[in-house]
């Protein structure tokens, strides 16, 4: 699907490609065995621009745009979902709202840092009793003086033991419910915010996920992000491009499964001939590649959507909704192909199996899209 791409999109890809295959790749499965974040690579990704891809120069960003990031993402997946994942909460969770809703002052003291990969930054709206349903929230955030005091726990947070930079969502008008969310930025060693538990995960090992605490957290009322009272808009329009980030993520699991089983099924002998011959074998990678290029051209779709200022909701999360479920049915069927050595571990299928789960999970349940799209078509 070259044919789509600038020359500079296909440049930027390859870099990235050329930088995951020999730098994580290597190390991709022993990081996900030991649960190391791989804070070297963030920092030399931070180096090639791949941590503000899309964000202007003037910032510290790369001044690219959404479809490169889009590449990037799935690039780095193919090799490493954690580090993609990473690269994805840190960029299309933080530095995007940042840029879109910050003040000029907020972007000047957050960006350079955040778009360099100088530090990592995190996203918190989830909690304990707020998943899909955000109007549950529980974290306030009172005026007091002229501060901000935050008291709360956030759950499930990508990033979160990792980051010097967090986004956070709190009531500051209980009563109102999603009309009283507010976003604020949280810097790390604040008096108050503390990292709780580390989730222990089936996959994306490499990427911490953790509970933040907040007590009595207290922050200067010009760290207010956008607008009192609207951060529920906020945070919606955040996950739009956050699902295409997955998306981008899931696209690079999918083609790790594919090409891997391309691979195996020209080197394994069966009944005298590599099993690349055998029908039943063709039309499973027949189904895989199929279905990938569907889930690429979605996620290409929603991506120019975004670059051209177009509304993309509904089509970001068919984008997210395809690609996720993409990922699980190729990296099932890189298992099937491989037969039983596809169930150890030394072979990398059954790793792309336990990170593709996530992708139908965060950044909106795949239910939730599909309520997002029912709902974009029948407005």
């Amino acid at each position: 699907m070259d044919y789509l791409l600038t020359d500079e999109q296909k440049m930027l890809r390859d870099m990235v490609s050329k930088f995951a295959k020999e730098e994580i790749g290597p190390v991709a499965t022993k990081m996900q065995a030991e649960e190391t974040f791989p804070e070297s690579i963030v920092q030399q990704l931070g180096e090639l621009g791949v941590m503000g891809i899309a964000y202007p120069e003037e910032y510290g960003g790369a001044g690219m745009d959404f479809v490169s990031y889009m590449l990037a993402v799935e690039a780095i997946s193919r090799y490493c979902a954690s580090t993609g994942v990473i690269v994805s909460a840190h960029s299309s969770l933080v530095v995007d709202p940042i840029f879109r809703f910050g003040t000029e002052a907020q972007k000047k003291k957050y960006l350079p840092d955040l778009c360099s990969g100088k530090k990592i930054g995190c996203h918190a709206l989830t909690e304990p009793g707020a998943g899909s349903d955000v109007g549950s929230l529980k974290t306030t955030a009172k005026l007091v003086g002229d501060k901000w005091v935050l008291n709360g726990t956030k759950h499930f947070i990508t990033n979160g033991a990792n980051a010097e930079i967090a986004v956070i969502f709190a009531l500051t008008e209980p009563e109102q419910k999603t009309r009283g969310i507010s976003a604020f930025i949280v810097e790390k060693g604040t008096p108050g915010f503390k990292i709780g538990k580390l989730e222990d995960k089936l996959g994306i090992r490499a990427s911490t996920t953790a509970e933040l605490i907040f007590e009595d957290c207290a922050i200067p009322k010009d760290n207010l992000l956008g607008e009192l009272n609207k951060g529920f808009k906020i945070a919606m329009i955040t996950l739009d491009g956050g699902r295409l980030g997955i998306a981008s993520q899931a696209l690079g699991i999918a083609k790790a499964s594919i090409e891997d089983s391309i691979v195996y099924s020209k080197e394994r002998q069966q009944f005298g001939q590599p099993i690349a011959n055998f029908q039943a074998i063709q039309w499973m990678l027949a189904e895989m590649e199929t279905e990938y290029e569907a889930a690429w051209l979605l996620t290409y779709r929603g991506s120019l959507m975004k670059d051209k200022g177009m509304k993309y909701s509904k089509e970001a999360a068919m984008a997210k909704l395809k690609a996720s479920e993409t990922a699980s049915f190729c990296a099932n069927k890189a298992i099937q192909i491989h037969g039983g050595y596809g169930y150890i571990k030394e072979f990398d299928v059954e790793r792309y199996l336990r990170d593709a789960k996530i992708t139908e999970i965060y950044e909106g349940t795949n239910e939730i899209m599909r309520l997002v799209i029912s709902a974009g078509m029948l407005k």
